[in-house]
Parts: C-alpha cells; sequence; structure tokens
C-alpha cells in the first residue's frame, strides 16, 4: 500500500516546473483578444493552472501500465502514490479548472471545452498513436484561443495565427520527446515546426515594430540552437534537456507574440526563467 504521497510526489506527478508556460499563454491569448479585466485574466490563468496539473495527473493514471514496465522510477509504479489517487485528483483538478474557465462567457466555455476534450484525447491515446504530437499541440492552441475568447475584443485574427505558431512549436517539441524512447537517427524536417512563431512574426511586424521583433526573434533563435545542440550531439544524445529546454521557450514564444507592453514582456521573461530554474528541482517530463 503506497504511503502518503510526499509535496514532492505530487509536484512531479502535475508538473509545475511548467506552470510558467501556461502562465504566459493565458497572458498572451488575453492581450490578443482585447486584454480588459485583471479579474478575468486571474480566473483565466487559475482555472488553466487546474486543467494542467489535472491534465498531467490523468497522464501518468493511464500511463501506469506502460510505466510499471518501463518508467518504474515514475510515481505510481515506484509506489509513491496510489493509482486511484491520482486519478481522483487529476480528475476533480480538470474538472475544477474546466467550470471555472466556463464561468469567463460561453465563447470561453466552448473552446475549454475543446481544450479538455484534446486534454484527455492525449492522455488516453498518446502511447497508441503515432499522430500524438498533434494532439499535444492542440492542446496549446485552444488554451491560447480560450485565454483571447476571455479578452475584450475576443477571438481575433492575430490571436488565431499565432495560436497556430505556438502549435508549430509544440509539434517540434513533441516529436524531440517522443524520440526519447524510440531508437535511430533524428529526423530533421519535423523540427522545422519550430520555426513558425519566427515566420508569423516576420509577416506581422512592420514599421516601428520590426526593430523589437528581429531582437526578441534572435532571442528564440539562439535558444532554438542551444536546445538542438543536444540532439544533435557527437556523443550521447540528451533529449530530455532539449525537450525542457523547448518547453521553457514557450515563454519566449509568447514574449514574441504578446503586444509592445513593457510589463507583459518582463512576465513572460520572468516566466521564461522561472520555467528554467524549475526544471532544476523538478522534471519538466
Amino acid at each position: 500500500m503506497p504511503a502518503r504521497p510526499s509535496v514532492r510526489t505530487l509536484l512531479v506527478l502535475g508538473r509545475i516546473s511548467n506552470l510558467p508556460t501556461v502562465w504566459t499563454n493565458c497572458l498572451c491569448g488575453w492581450l490578443l483578444g482585447g486584454g480588459g479585466s485583471e479579474l478575468t485574466l486571474l480566473l483565466l490563468t487559475f482555472g488553466s493552472s487546474l486543467v494542467y496539473v489535472g491534465g498531467m495527473y490523468l497522464n501518468d493514471a493511464f500511463d501506469a501500465a506502460f510505466d510499471r514496465q518501463y518508467r518504474r522510477e515514475r510515481p505510481i509504479p515506484s509506489q509513491q502514490i496510489s493509482e486511484a489517487l491520482v486519478w481522483e485528483i487529476g480528475g476533480a483538478l480538470l474538472a475544477g479548472g474546466g467550470l471555472m474557465l466556463a464561468f469567463l462567457g460561453w465563447k470561453t466555455a466552448i473552446f475549454s471545452l475543446l481544450l479538455l476534450l484534446a486534454v484527455l484525447g492525449y492522455d488516453a491515446i498518446h502511447k497508441a498513436v503515432a499522430f500524438s504530437p498533434v494532439i499535444m499541440a492542440a492542446c496549446r492552441f485552444f488554451l491560447l484561443l480560450a485565454a483571447a475568447s476571455a479578452g475584450d475584443d475576443g477571438v481575433t485574427g492575430t490571436a488565431v495565427w499565432t495560436a497556430f505558431a505556438l502549435a508549430g512549436w509544440v509539434l517540434g517539441l513533441s516529436y524531440v520527446a517522443r524520440r526519447e524512447s524510440a531508437a535511430g537517427p533524428m529526423r530533421w524536417w519535423p523540427l522545422l515546426a519550430l520555426a513558425l512563431p519566427l515566420v508569423l512574426a516576420g509577416f506581422l511586424n512592420d514599421g516601428t515594430y520590426r526593430l523589437r521583433m528581429l531582437v526578441l526573434a534572435a532571442l528564440l533563435l539562439t535558444w532554438i540552437v542551444l536546445c538542438l545542440r543536444h540532439c544533435f550531439a557527437s556523443g550521447q544524445r540528451q533529449l530530455g534537456r532539449t525537450v525542457g529546454g523547448l518547453l521553457a521557450g514557450i515563454c519566449l514564444v509568447d514574449l514574441l507574440a504578446v503586444p509592445p507592453d513593457p510589463a507583459a514582456q518582463v512576465v513572460c521573461l520572468v516566466g521564461f526563467l522561472l520555467a528554467c530554474l524549475a526544471q532544476r528541482f523538478i522534471p519538466a517530463t
């Protein structure tokens, strides 16, 4: 019988080191949707955080049989927590977060429902299907649109295009994550999806915003190179470091996308640094 779970076990199950990326996604989407009430942003961020952590718990619950065979260090097979309790906590967090988002309006409720379906779909079948990175990308796509729908202007064209660019980034990092448990060479062409935020920024920013875009794009491109070097190193590959770095890089994608507001830019940068720091204590995957 598993002992009462420790705080660290609960944090590991929730992959809480990735929460700053959820927060900056919410901020970015909300601003692209016109912004508005700070209370709405707070509720949006809290509800989205519950959905994320709940989805991570259910991910381990669905993967329990796989982890008992291949990842015995995970909390359930190592008996740090019971499988039943993980199901209960994950379900409660996911439901609570979904309800909180639904109270922000009917449009947000629709996108939140799509987000919940994507999260549950990914958790249930991601080990069985090759296109699971697409489902993971859909989770962030619907998260950003849910955030935009809670803004005063709602889902704008820029928000939709930004959601597609964010999904491309997640698609690229999810491909790397799948390669962690697979043998064979790393293909380079799926990683081109990581460039979608850079391409979109080049199209959407002109005039007075061009210089700002170039500086932030150079920062993001530098981070991509630093992360991917672990994939193609001459020695042993360290794909976990690549995945963790790219996950933290979601905050930099948001930094590139947010309107030129100093406070929002600071939040995205702090989120990036916080995600990198948190990964030293709680694994990102």
